[in-house]
């Protein structure tokens, strides 16, 4: 049961990561005027807004021209990552 149970916490811990980096990279093209029909663009877009838009639904997030909804959710993968991911390690130690 350990090594479903470390899988699962390495899998989720590799995609938080990309996540993360997926978010940096939203955040830097919010500096330029990348193409908004890129489909690379498009992609990053539509994976990072919709989570960001709805964390700024539930706190103001624009501090005068700047918009700090990516590093709240930045902050968010991290405890998620420090807790979810090394309890499920827990989980499995304890069960192997």
């Amino acid at each position: 049961m350990f090594d479903v149970t470390a899988s699962i916490a390495r899998i989720l811990d590799a995609l938080l990561e990309i996540y993360l980096w997926i978010i940096i990279a939203r955040a830097v093209m919010s500096w330029f005027r990348p193409n908004p029909y890129n489909p690379v663009v498009r992609m990053i877009c539509r994976l990072v807004d919709p989570v960001t838009y709805r964390i700024s639904r539930i706190f103001p997030t624009r501090i005068g021209m700047v918009d700090i909804a990516p590093f709240i959710l930045i902050l968010l993968i991290i405890f998620i990552q420090s807790f979810l991911v090394r309890a499920l390690f827990n989980i499995g130690a304890r069960m192997g």
